[in-house]
């Protein structure tokens, strides 16, 4: 294993930052002395005062089943382009007078195990708004971290087995704020202030790893920071070889590990082992395996029983959680490092406390529902040996050619799926 330590950089770059005064805090605020009890018996209790269930019921299809407009269905058949204001118009308005409607399955969302309807997470965000309205609105360093937020950080640390989280607006803002802090690492310990060349960090980025994650990436390029090496999907030789012939001591590899375009698993045990080899900081984006995968919904770190060998694990809320908001699941020196050099986190306003509460409801609930877990990968199976489609996961990635050939057939499959149509590829999510 290279003799680099990055948990030793990160110290660095945090007292560096302390030493300049320009380490950030947050600012817990208590909401109201009853409910601040409440909130640590319920996290001494584990959740244990959050109802759940032991096998679908009605509200569990609302999640999939959607209703549109005649004028809104004919544009999506024939491609028109829209702004969304179809809906008022006056057909539109009309059809709906006479409860005319087109009733459409979903399999394009990422609601995998239909939280978004669950009673227990509904009930969870209405009483947090009839307690407190949308909560203290502010950057999460001013006034809007509350104890939900606390709350949930906490429940996600746990899951995800590290020692911190950071919750961030979105997952596309918990990425940025990511690659942007570890970029700044450089900047922080340059003797001259500006990173020279073998100063900078080497981020190996997949091919394919999400948009978030790019932008992110090209940031801290853009600062100067950051040396970017990509190398192609799930290419262990490739990626081996960029590690072996580069200089710089600083390594991080950044990898989806639950593609949302392909449906496929990063390789996290050759990964392991190339971390073992190199000593680089290994980042993964879970936000497609985060209470999909592994036994107790941990994600796909958990899944191949490498979670010790994952530094950052970056996931959302909005997708198996069925709420919104990101976060950034690592140790307490990389929490103080993004929560004062990540942008996206610092300069946005946090999420509500409905929601953070909401969020932590989810937690609970995916953590307790352990059929539903079972029941997504059950689907999967079905479909495997119903279609001979050899899949790997929830997401179902069809190429049927070029562009043209994937509107052309967006337009048969409207008729009783609503489905995402990036490019060549038709995509699925069971």
């Amino acid at each position: 294993m290279a003799d680099h330590s990055w948990d030793k950089t990160v110290e660095e770059a945090v007292n560096v930052l302390e030493s300049r005064q320009i380490l950030r805090s947050l600012r817990p605020i208590c909401m109201s002395r009853q409910n601040e009890e409440e909130i640590v018996k319920s996290r001494a209790n584990g959740g244990d005062g959050y109802e759940v269930f032991d096998g679908l019921c009605q509200w569990d299809r609302t999640s999939v089943e959607v209703s549109v407009s005649i004028p809104t269905f004919q544009k999506w058949l024939h491609d028109e382009p829209s702004n969304g204001e179809e809906i008022f118009s006056g057909d539109a308005l009309a059809e709906c007078r006479k409860g005319r409607f087109k009733k459409l399955l979903l399999f394009s969302g990422n609601d995998y195990l239909g939280l978004s309807s669950h009673p227990t997470i509904s009930n969870a965000a209405a009483n947090a708004v009839k307690e407190y309205g949308m909560g203290p609105k502010g950057s999460a360093l001013i006034c809007g971290y509350t104890t939900y937020h606390r709350l949930l950080e906490s429940s996600l640390a746990q899951l995800k087995k590290k020692e911190d989280c950071l919750v961030c607006p979105t997952g596309f803002a918990a990425n940025m704020a990511a690659m942007v802090a570890i970029g700044s690492v450089a900047s922080l310990l340059a003797a001259s202030g500006k990173p020279l060349k073998n100063e900078k960090v080497a981020i190996f980025s997949d091919a394919l790893n999400h948009a978030s994650i790019i932008d992110g990436v090209r940031l801290a390029e853009r600062q100067g920071n950051v040396e970017v090496f990509v190398y192609r999907h799930c290419d262990m030789y490739h990626l081996n070889s960029l590690l072996s012939n580069c200089k710089m001591k600083r390594k991080v590899v950044v990898t989806d590990s639950l593609f949302s375009m392909d449906g496929d698993f990063a390789p996290m045990e050759e990964l392991s082992q190339l971390r073992k080899k190199y000593g680089f900081l290994l980042v993964i984006d879970d936000a497609h395996g985060t209470f999909v995968c592994g036994e107790n919904g941990g994600g796909v770190a958990e899944e191949f029983n490498c979670e010790a060998d994952v530094d950052l694990c970056v996931g959302t809320l909005s997708k198996a959680a069925g709420c919104h908001g990101g976060f950034i699941a690592c140790s307490k020196k990389w929490k103080q490092l993004i929560q004062s050099r990540g942008r996206s986190f610092i300069f946005s306003t946090a999420i509500p406390v409905p929601m953070a509460a909401a969020a932590y409801a989810a937690v609970v609930v995916a953590r307790k529902e352990i059929w539903r877990r079972k029941a997504i990968w059950e689907r999967v199976k079905e479909f495997k040996e119903l279609s001979g489609v050899d899949i790997s996961s929830p997401i179902i990635s069809l190429v049927v050619g070029n562009q043209e050939k994937a509107l052309k057939a967006s337009r048969f499959t409207h008729i009783s799926l609503c489905l995402l149509f990036p490019y060549s590829h038709t995509h699925i999510h069971l």
